[in-house]
């Protein structure tokens, strides 16, 4: 008999066409966001769970998981959604799909970039009302990203690829992480080893940390107050490493020319501020958006799974 997987969303066509080729797949064709109660009754037989982020497993509802479930293969690099030390107490095997999403999620940080630098939001919207009378020296203008100084806070996978792109806009590229990396991962890129001590250098600041109790509202008043007047933040990696009130007050100020937002807290009901400010390049949370990415995510997840069902370690494994 093949293992049964419950699919918690509806998955890229190829994805699901392997599912239902190699498990007992129970799919989700309409695409409906399961409630905690309804992944537990579904579950129900199950041996693995297919997620997305936008499924919580807390400790509670790991605890009320069929007895049958060995297995959390997340559609998703972060795993922030899982409680991962109640899985390993309860002995569940947690893998993520890290690698395959970089280029993609640098890509978007690079758009954000462009479209907060450049005022997009603005100038579309003004475009499509008819706001558009005429052209001036001083009409809509932005920053230049070529040449500035680019701040990463996390040169891991995502981190370096949006290096990569930003040397090609003659960005001169510092960070911080919890350790200094080698130099052949830095690739020149300047390395300060607190954010406090990045900030004075960012006339762009990209996030790329992993959300943790660590990096809880990591970009504070304190921290924004260290950025150069004027500068620029970009944010595609979670929401919560970011506090909206002192963003929004930043933004209003003038303290930051503008921002620009894949991740919100409690997306998609998001801080209504944001939609207020025009300086804010709003996108939603579609970093890994594109299909190349959305099928190596169901790839990699699915490889996990077939290592698992084999008896061999998987590849990307987190509890």
């Amino acid at each position: 008999m093949k293992p049964v997987v419950l699919v918690t969303r509806k998955l890229p066509q190829a994805v699901e066409a392997r599912l239902r080729r190699d498990y007992d797949a129970r799919l989700n064709p309409t695409d409906t966001l399961y409630s905690p109660d309804e992944v537990i009754r579904r579950a129900e037989g199950a041996d693995a769970i297919l997620p997305c982020h936008t499924e919580k497993f807390t400790a509670d509802v790991i605890a009320r998981l069929p007895k049958s479930v060995r297995a959390i293969a997340n559609f998703s690099v972060g795993y922030d959604h899982v409680d991962v030390a109640a899985a390993r107490k309860r002995g569940l095997i947690v893998t993520n799909t890290p690698d395959v999403l970089s280029d993609a999620t640098a890509e978007l940080t690079v758009m954000l970039m462009l479209g907060a630098a450049r005022r997009a939001s603005e100038g579309e919207r003004l475009v499509r009302t008819r706001g558009w009378k005429d052209w001036s020296p001083s009409f809509m203008v932005g920053t230049q990203m070529t040449g500035k100084r680019l701040g990463i806070i996390g040169l891991g996978r995502v981190g370096r690829v949006t290096a990569k792109r930003a040397r090609a806009f003659d960005m001169t590229i510092h960070y911080t992480d919890l350790k200094r990396l080698p130099p052949a991962l830095e690739e020149g890129a300047v390395f300060h080893a607190t954010p406090e001590d990045l900030m004075p250098h960012c006339d762009f600041l990209a996030l790329h940390c992993v959300a943790s109790p660590d990096t809880i509202k990591l970009l504070n008043a304190k921290r924004i107050a260290l950025l150069p007047d004027g500068a620029i933040v970009v944010n595609a990696s979670r929401g919560v490493v970011v506090d909206d009130d002192a963003l929004i007050a930043a933004l209003k100020s003038g303290k930051l020319a503008g921002a620009g937002l894949d991740v919100f807290n409690n997306e998609p009901d998001i801080h209504p501020g944001y939609r207020e400010l025009p300086n804010v390049f709003l996108m939603p949370h579609i970093g890994s958006a594109t299909k190349e990415t959305r099928d190596g995510m169901g790839f990699r997840a699915l490889d996990n799974l077939d290592a698992i069902f084999a008896g061999r370690e998987p590849r990307d494994r987190v509890a």
